[in-house]
């Protein structure tokens, strides 16, 4: 099966974190928005620029160069310190927010994860899952990512390091000849500065010139070395992602339609596709939910959310669809046109923590197992084989839909 990962890059980490963090504590300042760079102790000359506005970069300030440089570059230059424990603080953000997609994360850097989706797509689209994830970060994190999209992981890096802010870039191998060959070599990722002057010297200056090198060549100049470089630039990479196994703290999926949906039986058609696209997941960690949450978005913009406890934990899709209908009802109004719609489930325990209810009976315990055989089926046969009777109608809209 082709892999397919993303890896996701926050854009000028430090000072957009910096600036999320002042805006919470009431600054009326945005500092992503003026001359501002993150740095050492201002009163000493050897503190160096960590992170730099686009306001600052204009002014000619370069990362890694002296504060005392760079004030003289730009004489209103606003300067904050480092604070590694924010910058901590909203990496685990991030963090907890992808792991709603997946449990395979590898945590890059501070400011950089890879994402293996392979097995977490269900239906829909390795693009369309980049969507909302760049969607949801801004909106609820209040910084922006680049995201690369690709079917392994040194593609995925590549890409997205194209262009920026707030973008998504593909580069599948197909598009590697358009997109990455022409790049300057010094551009290949987990290529030495050292090495760049060598290559230099034998005519081999971009990318492109590299991947049609000769092979045997490199590997007598470079070793190993060689071999790799020349796979890289040819976007050859067997690595696996390599993650930690770490429970999410809910799990949630949502819907932006290709059409505004003013009735509500076709709402609820779409939210049960979504809630078994969640409990599926539920089951696949082995957790229960305790809490149901149904989102709506108007066409207006206009958001409202209403969540509900259940009687028991539960992973039944039955049992978390009712409840989140019966909130879709309680909060539709009659002929309102929905252009989102979502349901997230919260208050994740595992099943070894659930205590012995009264509530407990035979029913959902049979749900769960009915669950659990259509899962098993799923995954060998694939994801769309058995289809719920209430959501045939939305398989088709749901498949290749287009989150902006």
């Amino acid at each position: 099966m082709e892999k397919q990962i993303l890896h996701i890059d926050v854009n000028n980490a430090f000072l957009s974190w910096t600036a999320v963090e002042m805006l919470k504590q009431g600054s009326h300042i945005d500092i992503r928005e003026i001359p501002a760079i993150i740095g050492g102790d201002e009163s000493k000359r050897s503190g160096i620029v960590l992170a730099k506005s686009m306001k600052a970069k204009e002014c000619g300030i370069k990362t890694a160069e002296t504060i005392y440089q760079a004030k003289i570059k730009c004489p209103g230059l606003q300067i904050y310190q480092s604070n590694f424990t924010i910058y901590k603080k909203y990496s685990n953000d991030l963090y907890h927010l992808l792991l709603q997609y997946t449990d395979k994360i590898e945590r890059f850097s501070i400011d950089e994860c890879f994402l293996d989706m392979t097995n977490y797509l269900m239906k829909d689209t390795l693009i369309n899952k980049a969507k909302e994830i760049r969607k949801r970060v801004k909106e609820e994190l209040g910084f922006t990512v680049n995201i690369g999209v690709a079917h392994n992981e040194l593609l995925a890096k590549m890409a997205s390091d194209f262009t920026k802010p707030d973008k998504i870039h593909t580069l599948y191998q197909e598009e590697i000849e358009k997109k990455m060959w022409p790049l300057p070599i010094s551009e290949l990722f987990m290529l030495g500065k050292k090495t760049v002057p060598k290559l230099l010297n034998l005519q081999i200056k971009t990318i492109g010139d590299l991947a049609t090198a000769d092979s045997k060549m490199l590997e007598k100049k470079f070793g190993k070395h060689g071999i790799m470089m020349w796979e890289y630039a040819n976007g050859i990479d067997n690595s696996e992602v390599k993650y930690e196994k770490e429970l999410p703290k809910g799990i949630g999926n949502s819907i932006t339609l290709p059409e505004n949906v003013s009735d509500i039986k076709k709402l609820e058609e779409i939210l049960l596709a979504l809630t078994e696209q969640v409990t599926y997941r539920l089951r696949k960690y082995n957790l229960l939910a305790n809490t149901v949450n149904v989102q709506l978005r108007t066409k207006d913009f206009e958001d409202t959310s209403h969540q509900g406890k259940l009687l028991i934990p539960t992973s039944a899709t039955k049992e978390i669809y009712q409840k989140a209908k019966g909130l879709l009802e309680e909060m539709y109004q009659k002929g309102r046109p929905i252009r989102l719609i979502g349901v997230r489930v919260d208050n994740l325990i595992g099943k070894e923590e659930q205590q012995l209810s009264l509530f407990k009976n035979e029913k959902n315990e049979k749900q769960e197992k009915l669950d659990q055989a259509i899962d098993t089926l799923k995954e060998k046969y694939g994801y769309n084989t058995i289809t719920r009777a209430g959501k045939m109608n939305v398989s088709n809209m749901l498949k290749l839909k287009d989150i902006e």
